[in-house]
């Protein structure tokens, strides 16, 4: 495994050129995917099945599947069919609750890697396919800067819609224009970043693809993917 302090990716080694910069001059940033990558383990299932119970999301898997077959639109129908009409705030604090749990199946490689970043001033984001209501909390409790995943609408009076934010699971393509949003929020449009990359599935290679320093984790590393973790 690659050491904390040594960075992994086309180039060599690197390190921060002043507060949260890279060699470069260009602003750090780290995106993490977190099912395979930051864990060792799927989260969302376990978490639907807790908040849910094993048979309604059973039954409501059944229902997706009679009406999709395609795998991102399968996923947004069974999140919206299991929480349409739930008070957003129960959610939030299934989410919170389930922190804890987050914390015991982490890669401690991985998570020495996102604090590696975190002491040369990096920006550290998460970027996943599973549920904003439990990763919000997590990155929170881990010191990072945010975490673009699932997230649902709430109506006006505090009830979940069943909609998923831009209907869209965040996976592939849209890992990387979730990010791109973010960082100009964060640093301005078009701004130009150092950016860290790590995945662990073909749901990640888009984003790897536009990293400076791409590192498979896991089963893709130890399938000869390099740089890795």
């Amino acid at each position: 495994a690659t050491q904390p302090g040594d960075v992994a990716g086309p180039g060599g080694a690197g390190g921060a050129g002043g507060e949260g910069r890279a060699a470069t001059g260009r602003p750090g940033v780290a995106a993490f995917d977190f099912d395979g990558t930051l864990t060792q383990r799927d989260t969302l299932l376990p978490f639907l099945r807790r908040a849910c119970g094993s048979m309604r999301v059973a039954r409501a898997a059944l229902t997706a599947a009679r009406r999709t077959r395609e795998r991102d639109a399968f996923k947004v129908a069974l999140i919206s069919g299991l929480f349409r009409g739930w008070p957003a705030e129960r959610l939030d604090a299934l989410g919170r609750a389930y922190v804890p749990n987050l914390v015991g199946v982490l890669r401690p490689e991985s998570l020495d890697r996102a604090r590696w970043h975190r002491r040369q001033g990096h920006t550290v984001v998460i970027v996943s396919a599973s549920l904003g209501a439990y990763l919000r909390p997590f990155a929170d409790h881990c010191d990072l800067d945010g975490a673009l995943a699932v997230e649902l609408v709430t109506d006006a009076g505090g009830t979940l819609t069943g909609e998923v934010v831009g209907a869209l699971n965040t996976r592939g393509p849209e890992k990387v224009a979730r990010l791109r949003a973010w960082l100009d929020a964060r640093f301005g449009p078009g701004t130009d970043v150092e950016l860290w990359a790590y995945g662990d599935s073909s749901g990640d290679d888009e984003l790897l693809a536009t990293a400076d320093h791409p590192t498979w984790v896991g089963r893709r590393a130890r399938l000869g993917r390099r740089p890795r973790v």
